[in-house]
C-alpha cells in the first residue's frame, strides 16, 4: 500500500491518496469532502459528461440550453436539478458566470472529454478552468479515468495541471475493482480540520473493501508492469499509426468524416470537424452507422468499443493488429460507399 501511495504521488504530484473500489465512489468521496469544506451544496459538470454512476452528474443541457435529468437516468434518487450546475465544455463565459454565485462546492471535469467522443480542451480552458475555480472559493476535481491514457500520469502530468483532487479508477488495476483519490495538502488540511475522527467510519465516506489485499497487489503489479513509460511509448506510436490509417482510407473515399487521438485511445466520428463540446457531439451520433461498423469489424474479428467506435491499444497489440483493422475499415467503407 505504502509502494503504491508513492508511487501515485510520483506520477500524479498529489501528496494524499485514500483507496476505493470505483472511480464512481472516488467521485463520490471527493465530492462529499469538497462540500464538507466549502459548506456549499452545489456541483457543476459538463454536459454529456461521464463520471460513472455519480447521481449529480446526470443532468445534462436540452436543445434550449436549459438543464435537465439525463435521458434514461434510470430511478434518481433526486433531481440533479436540486444538487447540480451544468454548462459546455470549453465555455470560458458560462464557467465564470456559474461559480461567480459562490455556491459550487466542486467542478467535476475529465480533463478532455470521452464518452461522448474525444473533445479536448481549446487552448488556455484549463488555465481559466483553474483560475477561475481559485477566484470564487471551488474545489477542481480531475478524473482521469479514461484519460490516464495520456500518459503514466495521465493529461494532469503531460499538460502540467495543477486539480485539488485527482480520480481514477479501473484501468489502475487491470480490471480488478479498484480506484484512487488524491487531494492536496490544502485539502487535506481543511478536511482534517473538519473531521470528527470518532465518527469517521460512518460519515459516508469509505468501505470496508477500499484497499483490500488484492486490489492493492493488482494496483502495484499493474503500475510496475504495464502503466509504464515503455508501454505509453510503444503504444502512443501504434495509436498514431492505427489513426493514419484510418485517416487515409476517410480521404481515399473523401468522406466527411474525423478521427479523435487522446494517447493510445482514439475513436472515428461521422462528422467532418471536431466537436467542441458534448452537446455538439451529441448531436453528431448517428447509431445505425456506429451499429454498422461496429458490427463489420466484430464479424472479422476486431472488438470495438460499440459506442463511438473507440480503439485502445493495449499491452498485447501488435503492428499487424493495426494493419489488419485498417483493411476492415476501408472493406466498411468500400461496402457502404463502393470501391473507389
Amino acid at each position: 500500500m505504502i509502494w503504491v501511495g508513492e508511487e501515485l504521488q510520483r506520477r500524479f504530484g498529489l501528496p494524499y491518496w485514500q483507496f476505493t473500489l470505483t472511480a464512481t465512489d472516488a467521485n463520490r468521496f471527493a465530492l462529499r469532502m469538497a462540500r464538507l469544506i466549502t459548506g456549499r451544496s452545489k456541483i457543476l459538470v459538463f454536459n454529456y459528461c461521464y463520471h460513472g454512476s455519480v447521481d449529480e452528474s446526470f443532468i445534462v443541457l436540452d436543445e434550449e440550453g436549459t438543464p435537465m435529468s439525463r435521458p434514461n437516468n434510470m430511478g434518481p434518487q433526486i433531481d440533479p436539478l436540486l444538487t447540480t450546475k451544468v454548462i459546455e465544455f470549453n465555455d470560458v463565459a458560462a464557467l465564470e458566470t456559474v461559480l461567480s454565485g459562490q455556491d459550487v462546492a466542486a467542478v467535476l471535469a475529465e480533463p478532455v472529454m470521452t464518452n461522448i467522443g474525444i473533445i479536448h480542451p481549446e487552448p488556455g480552458y484549463h488555465d481559466a478552468l483553474r483560475e477561475i475555480t481559485r477566484k470564487y472559493g471551488t474545489y477542481l476535481i480531475i478524473d482521469e479515468t479514461h484519460t490516464i491514457c495520456t500518459g503514466p500520469g495521465g493529461y494532469t502530468a503531460a499538460h502540467g495541471l495543477q486539480p485539488d483532487f485527482l480520480t481514477i479508477g479501473k484501468p489502475l488495476a487491470g480490471g480488478v475493482p479498484a480506484a484512487v483519490y488524491g487531494f492536496s495538502e490544502e485539502v487535506g488540511q481543511a478536511f482534517t480540520e473538519r473531521l470528527d475522527v470518532d465518527g469517521a467510519d460512518v460519515g459516508g465516506i469509505g468501505g470496508t473493501l477500499a484497499g483490500n489485499a488484492l486490489s492493492i497487489a493488482a494496483m502495484k503489479a499493474t503500475l510496475q508492469q504495464v502503466l509504464t513509460d515503455e508501454f505509453y511509448s510503444k503504444a502512443i506510436a501504434l495509436q498514431e499509426c492505427f489513426t493514419e490509417g484510418v485517416e487515409s482510407v476517410i480521404a481515399e473515399f473523401d468522406l466527411p468524416w474525423i478521427v479523435k487521438r487522446l494517447g493510445n485511445r482514439s475513436e472515428y466520428w461521422f462528422r467532418p470537424t471536431p466537436p467542441k463540446n458534448g452537446g455538439e457531439a451529441f448531436a453528431a451520433i448517428d447509431h445505425e452507422l456506429d451499429r454498422y461498423m461496429h458490427l463489420f469489424a466484430l464479424n472479422r474479428g476486431i472488438l470495438m468499443t460499440p459506442f463511438h467506435n473507440m480503439a485502445l491499444i493495449s499491452s498485447e497489440t501488435t503492428q499487424a493488429d493495426v494493419d489488419y483493422h485498417r483493411k476492415v475499415f476501408r472493406d466498411a467503407v468500400a461496402s457502404l460507399f463502393g470501391n473507389r
